[in-house]
């Protein structure tokens, strides 16, 4: 991964995305996602939402309160415990999060999918870098401003 160079002299580290999904008869829908500055508040995020999935389970979702944060996703209804502990598994496991570190570190995303295999249910937890300032420099050095025009002086 290469870090972009934000002033003279300094260089800035990409910021990064987490989000989760969940997918449904072919069809995927974002329960949420967040961008955050560095990789560690990112596995915390990610952490955080599978704890928070896995112990809605068993519980009807429920309605919106006024104290759910905008950065939290949405719950889920599983209908078997597999992925609910598989869930709770990962957060709790270091070194499942040692390679999610690593793997962010070295540019890769970090992934974790959990199935419900009762009704197809599959959930993503996913975070990745996004090179935000990156991207402009390098469209600025392949795409160049035509030269003033010196017609008729």
């Amino acid at each position: 991964m290469r870090a972009t160079v934000s002033a003279p002299g300094r260089e800035r580290n990409p910021d990064y995305v987490a989000a989760v999904t969940v997918t449904v008869s072919g069809r995927a829908l974002p329960l949420g996602g967040v961008a955050l500055p560095n990789r560690r508040l990112v596995l915390r995020w990610l952490r955080r939402q599978a704890l928070r999935l896995a112990d809605g389970h068993g519980r009807d979702p429920a309605p919106a309160a006024a104290w759910h944060g905008a950065r939290d996703v949405r719950p889920v209804t599983f209908h078997g415990s597999d992925a609910p502990e598989a869930l709770r598994a990962w957060a709790g496991d270091h070194g499942s999060q040692d390679h999610a570190m690593s793997a962010l570190a070295s540019g890769l995303p970090a992934l974790l999918t959990v199935v419900d295999p009762f009704v197809g249910l599959r959930v993503t937890l996913g975070g990745w870098p996004v090179d935000l300032c990156g991207w402009a420099a390098a469209a600025a050095s392949v795409y160049r401003p035509c030269p003033p025009r010196t017609e008729g002086v």
